[in-house]
């Protein structure tokens, strides 16, 4: 083989290197950063005219929102009743969700008053209830319904997740303060993206590699160059 074979395929193949570490950054760029499922929830009411149940789909999302995360809590349908009409305005929800997998303990959420008069002994739509979550370690954390409280005329209804539903969203996430990673999980951008970090970041330092794989490739083209100049 002559050097000019060698240099054109060295080359090659360090171009080919440069654009495969491309093509990986761009696999993990698609990686999914969250994973959501709307979970049945059998809601168990305690109520001050005795015990009502339903069961609800609840769907839980996780946003970016400054150095946290907005989440929302929402309810495909509604899960008690009044006996007498809840005017407008009347009738305040709030919840607990569960926090898990890196982190424990629970985040409150909450919405506003109802918009609009809810009839008399039909189901009480609750509104999309919301809270900023700001994680305190770093690694996959998983968010499932909780307690619901709902609050009219002066009286408090309290609804418990009787069928341990599973979580409605997981997020990989990264510590503010850079707390150590839990279970092994490693963090993306969907988890905490507070300082840029997960496929993102891997992303740049694949390219990073890539560009060192070509100017290494690079390098040696120009020395086999300057070494078939010397032989001349």
């Amino acid at each position: 083989m002559s050097y000019r074979t060698y240099q054109k395929r060295t080359a090659g193949l360090a171009l080919a290197a440069a654009l495969g570490c491309g093509a990986a950054s761009t696999v993990l760029l698609a990686a999914p950063a969250a994973h959501a499922d709307v979970q049945d929830v059998n809601y168990q009411c305690k109520t001050p005219i005795g015990n009502k149940g339903a069961v609800s789909p609840i769907d839980i999302k996780g946003v970016k929102s400054g150095s946290g995360y907005k989440i929302t809590m929402s309810f495909q349908k509604g899960v008690s009743s009044s006996p007498v009409e809840l005017g407008k305005g009347a009738m305040k929800p709030s919840a607990v969700i569960k926090l898990g997998g890196a982190e424990s303990g629970s985040l409150p959420v909450s919405g506003p008053p109802n918009a609009e008069a809810i009839p008399a002994n039909t189901p009480i739509k609750i509104s999309d209830l919301s809270g900023t979550y700001t994680p305190a370690k770093s690694g996959k954390v998983t968010f499932t319904a909780g307690v619901l409280t709902i609050k009219a005329l002066g009286t408090t209804t309290t609804c418990t997740p009787a069928n341990s539903p599973k979580p409605s969203l997981t997020l990989d996430v990264k510590s503010a303060g850079g707390g150590g990673t839990s279970g092994g999980s490693q963090s993306t951008p969907s988890g905490g993206e507070l300082p840029q970090t997960g496929p993102e970041d891997s992303a740049i330092a694949l390219g990073t590699l890539g560009g060192t794989v070509l100017l290494a490739g690079a390098a040696g083209v120009l020395w086999l160059t300057r070494r078939d100049q010397a032989a001349r």
